[in-house]
């Protein structure tokens, strides 16, 4: 059996995709909210052999492994595995795999487009507008300025490209220390601290781990320029909370455009949301037609070749 246990907000239901799987085996998907708590999500999955995971407030443990012994794929839409214990995973049999690259463009077009948004003052000028003002807001230029990008992996590669486009200098950071990567998407190598120093815009597309969390806090905002923007596409937890809404709050950055939050969906009384200079969306860089009907088939496409004996796009194989 094959189970999509948390299609909340629903994608997959109805999807060509869904179809495709049905053709595989027997595929029962839940389209209710519920797979954030652990015995609902253990309970769903129940004796499958594969899980499609499609929301990440599913979080795939090592009780959720221990509990679903018939389990031996986790088919993940979208590149994040954070939620999911690599480890456990591996020492209990199961291969994990995602879909890398396929929301990159997506992504990074958003990236580029909360950059904007922030510097050119969009939802400020919006409002006002509607309130019946004509507000002579001081706009920033991105034209010349810099760009620091960190991690290069296609969604990185993207956005260098893409500030490259409207004319910024862009420096890049690479978790490997790849610098013919990064000289290759245009960028110039450079350490994090520098980068942190001389970019205008700080963009980040590095994945979550244990090393990466909390890989903006207090020190290395306090090291940023007062005029600088933050960009976060990532995941909200490479940014230490607290330290984020004192720099915004003390105005030592100029603002932030925020895609994704330690807690989601966001609370409506998030502090985050009454601070000057932020733009916030509801991690929905990826959500377009395209990335989801090619991120679904994707991720059916790794059931399909785990059936076949031949696993691709893998992030962990079981451990023998």
């Amino acid at each position: 059996m094959i189970v999509v246990p948390d299609d909340f907000p629903s994608v997959f239901a109805g999807s060509a995709a869904h179809e495709r799987a049905q053709a595989l085996d027997e595929v029962r998907v839940y389209s209710e909210r519920g797979a954030d708590e652990e015995a609902e999500l253990i309970r769903r999955i129940g004796k499958a052999r594969i899980a499609v995971n499609i929301r990440a407030h599913a979080r795939f443990t090592e009780g959720v492994f221990t509990a679903c012994p018939a389990l031996k794929l986790v088919s993940v839409w979208g590149t994040g595995t954070d939620n999911v214990d690599l480890n456990a995973a591996g020492m209990r049999g199961v291969t994990v795999c995602n879909t890398p690259g396929v929301n990159a463009f997506a992504v990074a077009e958003h990236a580029l487009t909360l950059m904007l948004a922030v510097a050119r003052k969009i939802t400020l000028l919006d409002r006002e507008m509607h309130a019946g003002k004509w507000p002579r807001e001081m706009l920033t230029q991105c034209l010349g300025k810099t760009l620091g990008v960190f991690g290069m992996g296609t969604i990185g590669r993207r956005m260098a490209a893409l500030g490259r486009g409207i004319g910024m200098n862009v420096l890049g950071w690479s978790a490997m220390g790849d610098e013919g990567r990064i000289r290759a998407a245009g960028a110039k190598p450079c350490g994090k601290e520098e980068i942190l120093r001389q970019a205008d815009v700080v963009s980040l597309h590095v994945r979550l781990s244990t090393e990466t969390r909390g890989f903006i806090g207090k020190k290395e905002l306090a090291l940023m320029k007062p005029t600088a923007i933050l960009v976060n596409t990532g995941r909200g937890a490479l940014v230490e909370r607290d330290a984020l809404l004192a720099a915004l709050r003390e105005r030592r950055i100029m603002g932030a455009g925020l895609d994704v939050f330690h807690q989601e969906p966001l609370p409506a009384n998030d502090p985050v949301l009454a601070l000057p200079g932020v733009v916030c969306s509801p991690h929905n860089a990826g959500q377009t037609p395209e990335v989801v009907r090619d991120g679904l088939l994707r991720a059916v496409e790794n059931v399909e070749r785990f059936l076949a004996g031949k696993p691709t796009d893998v992030v962990v194989a079981p451990v023998r």
